[in-house]
């Protein structure tokens, strides 16, 4: 056991130098295969993901979903690649995938904070079938719009952080967060290893170097009572709580807890009391050969939260200082969408990812139920596969389009028609939204560029699940559309580029 923490810190230790001083914009190319080695022995976990099968519109018409923003698992892929191995399938969810990038939405121009968009065009791995595209845009907030905020960082310190992937790498990430902070703003600083303790009382942001000095003075040891810091977090941001400020714990662990509340029931249940209170929850990951991502994952979405994994410095910025308003200010609170599918069109449909956001029909209109969280700025994108109608018969079932268009001959030319909930955050009552999709159906090379590229990032995870619905994609299929649609200007893209070049090649060996 020594010699293999010894041997991880070593490993972790290469991996900073490796990103730092690697001489590319891409992530990781240093990674040895004796590293490699090291990865493949882990003790990672990850929840099963059972992909959405093709549903007839006629006989289950409405797909009813929550939101998601989180995009932890597109990183946590990257790094898997970059160091020489192809992600277990259970790692990749790909509604996270395509929402790590943004997309050029329009911004709302209504009364609502956030805009719809829906495009469709032919499905490039597919032939013959479809794609459908919903877009959220949220309205992104002015300077003068921004509310203060009370942050409880709650930080595991115990002996599984040592490696400078783990507990170093967080420091730093606060450390940019708090560049980020103004005199409004207010900080708290909750540790836990064997068992949880205040480091540092609610102090305002202006005190940094009161702030810096506490963060630095950190260090990992001990086993992690996990679920001991969660309810010092949040007594702490309760304590200290703005009525009308932005009110929110972030976690940051390798979600390995071992002490105490242990189990991932246990944790939701903790969660799901502690979201009454209004206090908002940010789950960051560190670290690799230990990392609980399913466990932290479910533990934001108990939470009203976010989950990222943060992998290297240059991820700390982009979560904390590039996207730091979209990430850590919510501007709405359980986003749902209900879609019924007009059969006239639609013979069968599939969502692609979103597995583990699927919501009951009857959750739709049930405002005890939680869904996601959209943050200011943010972009949240979902796709749907659909084979188009040839026939169609009606079950007789009282819907819009069943109704109106196979019984009475009405011939709306629509696909389908989107219902949305949401609440404001000083209310618990939802609104509801209503959007028609119009059937204007065109070819792949007619669409928007925003369409073809996240159609192309959900081609690519179909490809790493190694899914049954990829038909007969293959990565020189998704290199030939994808390449051409890369802005060489953003790093982001051509890492992206990078990442199925490696991911082809491994899947070659």
């Amino acid at each position: 056991m020594i010699i293999r923490n010894i041997i991880s810190l070593i490993f972790g230790l290469i991996l900073v130098v490796s990103c730092q001083h690697g001489g590319g914009n891409y992530y990781m190319e240093n990674v040895s295969l004796e590293e490699e080695d090291y990865w493949s022995s882990n003790d990672e976990e990850y929840n099963a993901i059972v992909e959405h099968p093709f549903r007839n519109s006629l006989d289950q018409p409405l797909s009813t979903f929550s939101i998601d923003v989180d995009n932890a698992a597109y990183t946590n892929i990257r790094r898997f690649i970059f160091s020489g191995q192809l992600p277990p399938a259970n790692a990749v969810r790909i509604e996270e995938m395509i929402n790590y990038f943004d997309y050029n939405y329009p911004q709302p121009k209504e009364e609502h904070p956030f805009n719809i968009i829906t495009e469709s065009a032919d499905c490039p791995w597919n032939p013959g079938n479809q794609l459908l595209q919903i877009g959220l845009q949220g309205k992104r907030l002015k300077d003068d719009e921004m509310k203060p905020s009370n942050l409880v960082f709650l930080i595991d310190v115990s002996g599984s952080m040592e490696m400078s992937n783990k507990l170093p790498l967080v420091k730093k990430s606060l450390n940019i967060l708090l560049e980020n902070l103004n005199e409004n703003d207010r900080v708290a600083l909750v540790v836990y290893a064997g068992a949880a303790g205040l480091v540092l009382p609610s102090t305002p942001a202006h005190k940094k170097t009161e702030i810096y000095d506490a963060i630095n003075r950190l260090e990992a040891g001990g086993s992690t009572a996990g679920g001991e810091g969660i309810h010092l977090a949040y007594k702490v941001a309760k304590e200290n709580f703005m009525p009308n400020g932005n009110n929110r714990v972030i976690l940051a662990s390798d979600g390995d807890f071992n002490v105490g509340i242990t189990s991932e029931k246990g944790l939701l249940k903790l969660i799901q009391e502690k979201r009454e209170s209004g206090v908002f929850l940010t789950v960051c990951g560190f670290g690799m050969g230990n990392l609980k991502d399913g466990r932290m994952e479910a533990i934001s979405n108990a939470g009203n939260g976010n989950y990222f994994y943060i992998d290297d410095q240059r991820e700390a910025k982009k979560v904390f200082s590039q996207d730091f308003r979209a990430n850590m200010y919510a501007i709405a609170k359980d986003v749902k969408i209900q879609i019924e599918f007009n059969p006239k069109f639609v013979s069968t449909y599939r969502l692609i990812g979103y597995e583990n956001r699927q919501l009951q029909n009857k959750d739709f209109e049930n405002d005890k139920k939680d869904a996601g969280e959209l943050g200011a700025g943010h972009t949240v994108t979902a796709i749907y596969e659909i084979v188009p109608a040839n026939k169609t018969h009606s079950s007789g079932i009282d819907l819009k389009y069943q109704e109106k268009v196979l019984k009475t001959g009405n011939g709306i030319n629509e696909l389908g028609h989107i219902k949305f909930r949401y609440k404001p955050l000083d209310n618990d009552k939802s609104t509801l939204i209503t959007h028609n999709i119009v059937h204007q159906p065109k070819t792949f090379e007619a669409a928007s560029r925003d369409f073809k590229f996240s159609c192309s990032v959900a081609g690519f995870g179909l490809l790493l699940r190694n899914s049954s619905f990829k038909e007969n994609l293959t990565y020189r299929d998704l290199l030939e559309f994808t390449e051409p649609l890369v802005n060489k200007d953003k790093d982001i893209e051509l890492e992206f580029l990078e990442m199925i070049k490696k991911a082809a090649q491994l899947q070659d060996i």
